[in-house]
């Protein structure tokens, strides 16, 4: 499965960007998802995940309350909506597929950054 990544851009603190994750065939429904991002120097860090049936979801503790993972499987495309971003958010975020203890399906990541 090939996964695409969008959405990324340059915001303001405080702003919002929603982030996709578009995959290229069926399966992706049967996989967890997951969003994680990396900022350069510093290994790549937990987001959040979601369950293949979308009625779980788990978050990384500097996140929670501000980002949503979502997904729609009729679509393959998986989505993080990021409010009341902060400048440590800036990093490049990548969509990943796999099980709740390994994600071996990657995308190439897609650039946000935010300014304070």
């Amino acid at each position: 499965v090939q996964l695409v990544e969008s959405g990324g851009g340059l915001v303001q603190a405080g702003g919002s960007l929603r982030l996709s994750c578009a995959a290229s065939d069926l399966t992706f429904s049967i996989y967890v998802m997951g969003w994680f991002r990396q900022t350069p120097g510093k290994e790549r860090e937990f987001v959040a995940r979601i369950s293949w049936s979308g009625s779980n979801t788990v978050y990384e503790d500097s996140v929670k309350g501000r980002f949503t993972i979502s997904r729609d499987n009729s679509k393959n495309t998986g989505y993080l909506q990021m409010n009341n971003l902060k400048p440590e958010d800036t990093a490049v975020y990548y969509c990943a597929l796999g099980t709740s203890r390994s994600f071996d399906n990657w995308g190439r990541g897609t650039q946000v950054t935010v300014s304070s």
